[in-house]
């Protein structure tokens, strides 16, 4: 998922992103268009639902909707700060708990508990007591690696953040900015919950040493610098370990024509981060009725089994299936790392500034 907390399906599919959602209301993005029969859903690239279900949606609510793409989720929450008290939609969806402390500060959201919320794992619901914002999903942010170069150079891949800074690792990871991608950042706040205070900043200078690349975004990271993704294929990338999400080896055997009967590429899953995301009703919003109605929608079960396949995350309300395709080739996290809401909201601006320090100036 982005900064996205989410996997681009069509970026993995074609190297290119995210195919858009055709905007099912008309107008210019206001959500008084229709008689107020229009939702705006405003959110980041990577948010995508099967037509058919957006459809059953808006007959059976009897509203529209429309979704505008702002970029990746930290681009996308940029802008609602910018503009909080009158806001572009009626709907945020998109930020997780790396970011959330920002949404909240600022007071983006009007407080509403969404139906079915019950039914939601009581530890995706990291603001259950005044509901600013509905959990929607998660995923887990990890090193991937890609299984041929591995096999090739008889090379056992990584299996911890440990092992990443060993030698036979030299110059063969890719990681996105801590300071402008959520995969990113996530990453830095795993190695914190691994390290501590104390000792994460003398594991990324290890990391430096050992040939550690840094780019902008997650797109850039896995379509065009790691080896294992279709995109890395076609760009004759070198770098056989990237951060990216536990579901990233199921998109890439969806994607693949022939599919594989094995995914192309695996998880390191002892460096994983849980990521958290979740949705909420702006401020100000013009369809505030059509937008409680869409919350309820993010976390039915219809959308909720839908979801796994189109953004590559994974559903948080109990009982909702996966599909075969992440139980057959997707991987679970061992003991995924976390870190408390309020520590990020504390310490997120000086671990980010103390890491570029070191990584990339």
């Amino acid at each position: 998922m982005s900064t996205t907390f989410r996997l681009a399906a069509g970026a993995l599919a074609a190297a290119v992103g995210v195919t858009a959602l055709a905007a099912c209301g008309s107008g210019d993005g206001g959500s008084s268009s229709a008689g107020g029969k229009t939702v705006t859903v405003v959110t980041h690239d990577s948010f995508n639902v099967t037509p058919a279900v957006l459809e059953e949606f808006e007959k059976s609510s009897g509203y529209q909707v429309k979704v505008l793409k702002s970029g990746d989720a930290g681009a996308a929450l940029n802008q609602e700060v910018l503009t909080k008290g009158s806001p572009r939609g009626d709907v945020f969806f998109g930020v997780d708990n790396t970011l959330l402390s920002r949404a909240l500060d600022n007071g983006l959201f009007t407080p509403y508990e969404a139906k079915g919320l019950g039914q939601v794992e009581a530890a995706a619901q990291l603001d259950k007591d005044e509901h600013r914002v509905t959990p929607v999903d998660t995923g887990d942010i990890c090193v991937n690696y890609d299984k041929k170069y591995f096999a090739d150079k008889k090379l056992a891949p990584p299996k911890s953040f440990d092992d990443l800074a060993e030698p036979a690792y030299k110059d063969l990871l890719v990681v996105e900015n801590a300071a402008t991608s959520s995969p990113g950042l996530g990453f830095l706040l795993g190695s914190v919950a691994r390290y501590g205070d104390d000792g994460w900043q003398d594991y990324w200078k290890k990391l430096k040493a050992n040939g550690v690349k840094v780019v902008d975004g997650w797109e850039q990271a896995y379509n065009q610098e790691f080896s294992g993704s279709a995109g890395g294929k076609k760009a004759k990338a070198d770098r056989p370990l990237v951060v990216s999400y536990a579901s990233s080896p199921p998109v890439e055997v969806l994607y693949s024509k022939p599919q594989p009967a094995q995914a192309p590429t695996g998880v390191a899953t002892g460096t994983c981060f849980r990521q958290t995301e979740f949705a909420g009703l702006l401020k100000g919003a013009k369809n505030e009725a059509g937008g409680k109605a869409f919350l309820d929608f993010l976390i039915s079960k219809r959308f909720q089994e839908d979801m796994p396949l189109q953004m590559f995350v994974n559903p948080v309300l109990k009982g909702a299936k996966l599909p075969e395709l992440f139980t057959t080739f997707g991987e679970m996290a061992v003991d995924p790392k976390t870190v408390p809401a309020a520590d990020i909201a504390k310490n997120r601006e000086g671990w980010v500034k103390t890491w570029t320090s070191i990584t990339v100036k």
